[in-house]
């Protein structure tokens, strides 16, 4: 296809759905863009496993976050969602910032509305306010700081107890860390639809018929969840537990795109994905589903959709961030 058509036609759709040969080798070719255009490929835990296989960096929040940072690729290529290229482009404005689908969204990030949370704000100004990494660039501009699940916990306890907090944007990370701390923050009232999903009736009897596993869960779970479970922590920090645990089998409570790197890592060991309260056998994101190998060779081939983002909201969501990622550097930790 020529390329002005292509451009014309993306454009127009806003996400990547041309026609490719269906014989051609694709993991080789991204592999060769990158190489050509000095493109980095930076893939969150939840993508699908052949884009987890040819990405350069496969993490969660704050890891990806960091690398974005740090990498010196003139093209950042994101297959995750739309805030974290936002992200990307927020720690990176010289860089050009790619996201395979622009309908790649995030139900937790769409349940705060920048101009509604600006007004819950408003109405509590002694109130300091942290934001849970998946949010908009919008709701970062709006925040103290930014934290990730895996440091949401230093990030609260480095706060003066006597400080209000408003927490945003996911009330289970929030009321988890209240619980956590001892704190009383001020919750907004969203979630993310994945890890709200779960079926508590379904995992006891899970757990009833695998009594040997052990159930670990992200702390975006629903208390019920959360209450049953072995183990709580970020994506890292579930990977990085069933490496060192003495344990051979895990009911894993999170997108179901980490068991890829579970199995890779613990070849020997069985991981059981925590069924949802719906007919499938898993658990899926269907806004991380959308990237494909396919979107991600035309992403790099046609250097589109890229997030372009206005430089005073860049420069006041970053603010947050680089406050989260000095406590973070502080407190040795790495992934979120």
């Amino acid at each position: 296809m020529n390329i002005h058509i292509a451009k014309e036609k993306l454009a127009v759709n806003g996400f990547l759905d041309l026609e490719i040969d269906p014989e051609l080798d694709l993991f080789a070719e991204i592999e060769k863009l990158k190489k050509e255009k000095n493109a980095v490929l930076l893939a969150h835990y939840y993508q699908d496993t052949d884009i987890q296989d040819v990405a350069d960096y496969i993490g969660d929040s704050l890891g990806l976050a960091q690398q974005a940072k740090k990498t010196t690729a003139d093209i950042i290529v994101f297959a995750g969602v739309h805030f974290m290229a936002e992200t990307a482009k927020i720690l990176n404005p010289t860089k050009k910032v790619l996201l395979p689908d622009l309908k790649a969204g995030c139900s937790l990030a769409d349940s705060a509305p920048a101009p509604l949370f600006k007004a819950f704000k408003e109405k509590h100004p002694d109130h300091l306010v942290v934001s849970y990494i998946n949010c908009t660039a919008e709701i970062k501009a709006l925040s103290d700081i930014i934290c990730t699940s895996g440091n949401a916990e230093k990030i609260i306890e480095s706060i003066p107890a006597d400080q209000p907090i408003i927490f945003a944007p996911d009330k289970n990370l929030g009321a988890y860390l209240n619980k956590k701390t001892g704190r009383n923050m001020l919750l907004w009232n969203g979630a993310c639809v994945v890890h709200e999903i779960f079926s508590l009736e379904k995992i006891v009897k899970l757990k009833i018929r695998h009594p040997e596993a052990k159930l670990i869960a992200h702390p975006e779970c629903e208390e019920a969840i959360l209450n049953i479970a072995d183990y709580i922590g970020s994506t890292t920090q579930l990977l990085k537990y069933t490496q060192t645990d003495a344990h051979s089998s895990y009911i894993v409570a999170t997108e179901t795109g980490i068991l890829h790197q579970m199995q890779l890592n613990n070849p020997t060991k069985t991981f059981i994905p925590a069924p949802p309260n719906n007919n499938c056998a898993c658990n899926d994101c269907p806004y991380m589903k959308l990237n494909t190998l396919e979107k991600i060779y035309l992403c790099m081939k046609y250097e589109l959709p890229e997030i372009h983002m206005d430089e005073t909201l860049r420069l006041q969501a970053l603010k947050p961030m680089e406050i989260m990622m000095d406590i973070s550097k502080a407190a040795g930790l790495i992934g979120g």
